[in-house]
């Protein structure tokens, strides 16, 4: 299995809803936990991260990896952070879940043709898919891509918010520049990954930008993207635990730094924000934090 890191990103949507009148925004994070806080012995990560969670009070989060996971144990973390609802996928491999403030309504839980499954939910008159995409296979995750577009082409023809966010374990061509041919991250993944074709992650030695372009072409925006520079501020793999894992330093994480973890909406709720109050990087010891904070449109 292919190590995975922690990401987070924090994004601040000002959703023009009838119940976020008093709100000034409204707040999405996506977590992939890794391993699920590595199969439940690492529970001072677990513990850390809830604290983390309750202090930037959130009004959704999906989350990934969620391995030996229970929905008893999914309410326990959603409890810490102020949340009363939440929904696990399933209780076996690697689930996804999703947390709310407000009631979530399970809309399909997404199993065929899925490596890991996704959930579509919606919440607040918003729909939300949370995916984690194939982590080895091309060619599954352009399968998957497909799968979830059809079902995404229904969405818009009734709705115009809907957000899909998770481990999509794949590469924007928004980025491409950012990635050097020559680069350590790029020999590396030459080398695992030779003879494989389309059954590995690179295609003709360079990444693959199909899966996201799916996505993209729906429309759905990158709402990231447009408030970042570099991989140093949105890159998203691999985290610090990995350091310790793989006994690398953080200067050799930081060299094969690569961006697989989204956030993306609607083009309506792309129009509902004007741009950053500020973009913080923080460190809470495990993994890099990428804040990204927009201001209500009025």
């Amino acid at each position: 299995m292919k190590l995975r890191n922690i990401f987070l990103i924090l994004a601040l949507l000002p959703l023009l809803l009838a119940s976020q009148e008093n709100k000034d925004d409204f707040k999405i994070i996506t977590y992939n936990i890794w391993n699920g806080y590595d199969w439940g012995k690492d529970e001072p990560r677990r513990v850390k991260l809830q604290n983390w969670m309750n202090a930037q009070a959130p009004d959704v989060v999906a989350l990934q990896e969620l391995c030996a996971y229970t929905p008893e144990k999914l309410r326990e973390d959603a409890t810490a952070w102020g949340h009363e609802y939440s929904i696990l996928l399933k209780t076996t491999g690697y689930s996804v879940g999703f947390t709310s403030r407000y009631p979530i309504v399970v809309k399909e839980k997404i199993m065929e043709g899925m490596h890991h499954g996704a959930l579509h939910c919606t919440t607040n008159g918003i729909d939300f898919f949370v995916i984690h995409l194939h982590p080895g296979s091309i060619a599954r995750r352009r399968e998957e891509a497909d799968i979830l577009s059809r079902k995404l082409e229904e969405i818009i023809k009734t709705s115009s918010k809907y957000v899909v966010l998770g481990d999509f374990n794949a590469h924007s061509p928004f980025d491409a520049d950012l990635y050097d041919p020559n680069g350590k991250l790029l020999q590396r993944l030459r080398e695992s990954n030779a003879g494989k074709g389309l059954d590995g992650n690179l295609v003709n030695g360079s990444f693959d930008y199909a899966v996201m372009s799916k996505f993209l072409s729906l429309p759905l925006y990158d709402i990231v993207q447009g408030y970042t520079t570099g991989l140093a501020e949105r890159g998203s793999f691999p985290g610090r635990v990995l350091g310790e894992v793989n006994q690398e330093s953080t200067e050799q994480l930081v060299s094969r730094m690569e961006r697989i973890d989204y956030i993306m909406v609607s083009p309506e709720l792309s129009k509902n924000h004007l741009g950053p109050k500020s973009i913080t990087d923080k460190k809470i010891g495990f993994c890099p934090i990428t804040i990204l904070s927009v201001p209500l449109f009025i």
